[in-house]
């Protein structure tokens, strides 16, 4: 078998390609919590903190020397905004995880498990013996 006949054969799985959906999508709903993050949660805590943009938040470390060396900062606001995206994802996938679970359980709750074959096959035995 050809190597470019192997890679087909292992682009094709399953797993590979769920794998593919799920960086897409999960690329996809990064860049909506983002937004949420950045255009509808910080203006509201910084409305609420006193109007500070933490997008802004920084500590200059060296000032500018001139146009040609720019001041070096350590933007720590980013890092809030940041930490703030994780909590609300994490939350998010939470839910998620928390709803699928919740429908697995009512899906197992509402079909009971057949026994194994074995144990009918016993008590159809069983039952032969009593019959006798």
């Amino acid at each position: 078998m050809g190597m470019i006949q192997e890679f087909r054969d292992f682009a094709m799985r399953g797993n590979v390609v769920d794998l593919a959906v799920g960086v897409i999508i999960g690329a996809a709903f990064g860049k909506i919590v983002t937004a949420l993050v950045d255009k509808v949660m910080m203006p509201i805590v910084g409305l609420l903190s006193g109007g500070v943009d933490f997008s802004k938040m920084a500590i200059t470390l060296k000032d500018a020397v001139d146009e040609k060396t720019p001041a070096v900062l350590l933007g720590y606001g980013e890092f809030i905004n940041t930490i703030v995206q994780f909590i609300i994802i994490s939350f998010c996938l939470f839910m998620v995880i928390k709803l699928m679970n919740s429908l697995k359980a009512k899906e197992a709750a509402a079909a009971p498990a057949e026994p194994p074959a074995q144990e009918v096959l016993l008590r159809e035995i069983r039952d032969a013996l009593k019959a006798r």
